[in-house]
């Protein structure tokens, strides 16, 4: 099969840095001021002229590292005021920005890994020549504590196999929840991209605590409804350190983003991916429910998934271990196009392929006897060596767009012919 690997690797940045909310915490003993209040009493005992001397010294080290630092900080000083009830203070702007920057602190929120990308047409195709798209990926970022998060980039590819991603802007933003305080939400909940932070430059942390140690692996669809809306659906696994549960991300314009749990018996187990449509009426999920074969999963509503049916087990030597989706179903004149994840000898990882009925996708037309693409040569060294691992691909007329994560640390691409992907199934 002639697969063609692009040259271009996006690799784990130090320097991608945004500020995130220091929590400080709360409780004093025996009636004595907790740590918060201590702090804010310190700055607010400061002279003018002392606090102006700690706000520049503090803004000659990291306003030229962000996106409208003091207002940032500002921000901050307004959720620690609603905490202290210092509203009607007479404080001036210098000290209130001096509160804020002791409550943030600066997160590499790659520092350790981008990988595990997925990959969807860009909301906005104004000005593209015939034979280009832009498109739109979600890659896992993974910083200090090796916390996972959601970082995009925008980029364009053509019918040449051509691929050119817009640059990244110099300041990365988090999106932000709104009137949460600094109280941890529970269950859905609803972030916000800040209005002038382009969707290359966003970041989207945890909040809830099922999330708090990671949201891993976006599975990003352009979802079309019974009445002809579209919607951006992403699911993804929500970990806390030692639980995990699948829930959904759901955008219509990438300003507001959903935050989702998922229910049922399926909600238990990661890597889902969703049709871009329902299927006879249903939703429809690719799941693996048993750590080792691929189900097809039905529901009537988006966000309650109970059991499904074995549709897909390890079969041919490199998948023996495992098998798993890479992506969300895709929808071909033939069927629905499924990509798979196969672990052999060695745990080493090999991108493969299946065709679905598309009428009924319980049944299985086809599948590649071998890899579409393994783990060699450039693609084996890294975090976790000799994985490759995709989170969804795009259809670009007869030509298979797949950004594919490499050992856990960075990002590659490729593209496949799709008649050439289909004649090699058996």
């Amino acid at each position: 099969m002639d697969l063609f690997t692009h040259g271009l690797r996006l690799h784990a940045d130090p320097s991608r840095v945004v500020v995130r909310p220091f929590h400080i915490a709360w409780g004093g003993k025996g009636g004595a001021p907790n740590r918060t209040e201590r702090l804010v009493g310190e700055v607010l005992e400061m002279s003018a002229e002392e606090a102006r001397e700690q706000l520049e010294t503090v803004l000659k080290d990291f306003e030229a590292r962000h996106w409208q630092t003091r207002r940032v900080f500002m921000t901050r000083y307004d959720e620690i005021e609603d905490l202290l009830g210092l509203d009607g203070r007479d404080i001036g702007d210098e000290k209130r920005q001096l509160i804020g920057a002791y409550f943030c602190h600066e997160y590499s929120y790659a520092a350790a890994a981008l990988m595990n990308p997925s990959a969807v047409p860009h909301f906005d195709q104004t000005g593209m020549p015939e034979g280009s798209m832009r498109i739109l990926m979600s890659l896992r970022s993974v910083g200090e504590g090796h916390i996972s998060s959601v970082a995009f980039r925008e980029g364009i590819i053509t019918e040449g196999n051509e691929l050119k991603l817009a640059p990244e802007p110099p300041f990365a933003t988090a999106t932000d929840v709104v009137g949460e305080g600094e109280e941890i939400p529970e269950g859905p909940v609803t972030v916000w991209r800040h209005r002038d932070s382009t969707l290359s430059g966003t970041v989207i942390f945890p909040i809830t605590q099922a999330q708090s140690k990671g949201l891993e692996d976006l599975r990003i669809v352009h979802f079309q409804h019974e009445d002809g809306s579209y919607e951006w659906i992403g699911t993804y696994t929500a970990y806390n350190g030692s639980v995990i549960q699948s829930e959904l991300m759901r955008t219509r314009d990438f300003r507001a983003f959903d935050l989702v749990p998922m229910s049922g018996a399926a909600a238990r187990n990661k890597g889902m991916g969703l049709f871009p449509r329902k299927v006879g009426g249903q939703y429809m999920m690719i799941g693996r429910q048993d750590g080792e074969n691929l189900f097809l999963i039905k529901s009537d509503s988006i966000d309650h998934w109970d059991e499904g049916e074995k549709i897909l087990a390890p079969l041919y030597p490199w998948e023996l271990v495992q098998i798993g989706n890479c992506g969300p179903p895709i929808e071909l004149d033939e069927g629905w196009l499924l990509l798979t994840h196969g672990v052999g000898a060695m745990r080493k990882y090999s991108i493969g392929a299946a065709l679905l009925d598309k009428d009924d996708p319980s049944k299985v037309l086809g599948r590649t006897r071998e890899p579409i693409l393994a783990a060699k040569d450039q693609d084996r060294e890294g975090y976790v060596p000799n994985v490759v691992y995709s989170c969804g691909a795009i259809k670009h007329g007869d030509t298979l767009f797949l950004p594919y994560g490499i050992a856990d640390s960075s990002v590659g691409f490729a593209f496949v012919k799709i008649k050439d992907l289909l004649a090699a199934m058996v």
